[in-house]
C-alpha cells in the first residue's frame, strides 16, 4: 500500500496530542489508580469528573475521567496553533462533509469537536488555562513520575484510508509496519506532529477503538519502579506487557489496564524525527524485533482488547493482519 507524502502546508495546523476524555465506572477507584499509582497530579474534581495533567505540563489538563455507566473513550484532543486554525478546521471539515460543532468544554478555549471519517471522536482547541508546571515540585512526585502526555494509539477498520486522512492534515509518517511481498497493506502507522516518533498511531483491528494512550516518564528506571509499585499495591494482574523495549519507536515500555479496561502505556526513549527530510522507517510484519527489540511477541489481548469510542458501531477491519502473538 502507499505511503504517504508529507504534507507541510496542511488545511489547519495541529500542534501535537493533548489530551484525553475517558468514561469510567467507578471515578474514585480510576481517580486513585491515576493519581496514586501512575503519579498523575489532579488540578480540578469533583463528583463527576477528574482532570488531571503530568508534572512537565502547564496545561490544565492531559486527562480527563468521567463518571459513566459504561467505560469509553469519550474524545482525543488536539492543540491547535491559534483560534484562525479552528475556522480553518471548521471550513475543511465542512468541505469535506463531516459534522463537527464548536462547544463549551470546562477549562479550554473556543472547542470544535468532530467524528472522522471512521469514527474516531476529536476535539481541536488553542488554548487552555495554565497552571504552574510541577516540574522541580519533587516532593509531590510519585508512582512513575510522568512529565507529559506523548501519544494515542487507535485501533482502525480501515488503515491505509486513515493513514491517508491524517496525512492530509499534515501529520507525517516516521515508521510503518507492512506485510511483505508486491502487494503488501500497511498494518500499522506511526505519525507525528511535534517532532517525535509519534503524536498519533493507527494500528489495523476493529475499529474504531482506542488502542492506548501514551505519557512520557524521565528514566526507563521510572517504568521499573511503577511495576513495583502495582506489586505492592495489588495490580500485578495489571501489568499487561512490558517492561520491555520496542523495536519501533525505540522506547522503553510498560502497558497497563486501568480499573475500567483502558490501556495506558508509559513510555520513554524515543527519538526526534522534525527533520523534514525525515525518511519513513519501513517494518516487516515478521520482524520479532518490531513489537520488542528483544524478540519477545505482544500477548493476545494486545491485538483484541480495546475502548471502544462513545455511541460508535465498531466494525471489523478490512483486512486481518498476520502478525507474531504470544503462545
Amino acid at each position: 500500500m502507499p505511503v504517504p507524502q508529507h504534507i507541510f502546508e496542511p488545511p489547519f495546523n495541529i500542534i501535537r496530542s493533548s489530551h484525553v476524555v475517558l468514561d469510567v465506572t467507578d471515578l474514585k477507584l480510576s481517580r486513585e489508580f491515576y493519581e496514586t499509582t501512575v503519579g498523575l497530579h489532579v488540578e480540578d474534581a469533583d463528583d463527576n469528573v477528574v482532570y488531571l495533567r503530568a508534572a512537565e505540563e502547564h496545561q490544565h489538563h492531559s486527562l480527563v475521567l468521567r463518571k459513566a455507566a459504561v467505560p469509553a473513550c469519550n474524545r482525543l484532543g488536539f492543540k491547535v496553533g491559534n483560534d484562525g486554525d479552528l475556522d480553518k478546521a471548521a471550513r475543511f471539515l465542512s468541505e469535506n462533509g463531516l459534522a463537527h460543532a464548536f462547544v463549551d468544554q470546562p477549562f479550554q478555549g473556543r472547542t470544535l469537536q468532530f467524528s472522522d471519517p471512521f469514527g474516531f471522536q476529536i476535539e481541536l482547541y488553542a488554548s487552555m488555562d495554565r497552571r504552574p508546571h510541577l516540574l522541580r515540585r519533587y516532593d509531590l512526585y510519585r508512582g512513575c513520575h510522568p512529565q507529559r502526555l506523548d501519544h494515542f494509539n487507535v485501533f482502525a477498520a480501515e488503515v491505509q484510508d486513515t493513514v491517508d486522512f491524517y496525512a492530509r492534515l499534515g501529520f507525517r509518517l516516521t515508521e510503518y509496519a507492512e506485510e511483505d511481498g508486491p502487494n503488501g497493506r500497511i498494518a500499522a502507522a506511526w505519525m507525528h506532529r511535534k517532532g517525535n516518533v509519534h503524536d498519533f498511531a493507527i494500528t489495523n483491528g476493529k475499529g474504531p477503538r482506542l488502542h492506548h494512550f501514551a505519557y512520557w516518564t524521565p528514566t526507563a528506571m521510572n517504568i521499573i519502579h511503577l511495576c513495583d509499585v502495582m506489586a505492592s499495591q495489588g495490580f500485578v494482574k495489571n501489568i499487561e506487557r512490558g517492561p520491555g523495549r520496542h523495536g519501533i519507536s525505540n522506547a522503553f515500555f510498560l502497558y497497563v489496564p486501568d480499573p475500567d479496561g483502558h490501556r495506558l502505556e508509559l513510555y520513554t526513549s524515543d527519538y526526534f524525527t522534525g527533520d523534514h527530510d525525515h525518511e519513513p522507517l519501513r517494518w516487516s510484519l515478521r520482524d520479532p524485533r518490531r513489537q520488542t527489540l528483544w524478540g519477545a511477541p505482544a500477548p493476545r489481548s494486545w491485538f483484541e482488547q480495546g475502548s471502544p469510542f462513545t455511541g460508535q458501531t465498531v466494525r471489523e477491519p478490512k483486512f486481518v493482519a498476520d502478525v507474531l502473538v504470544a503462545d
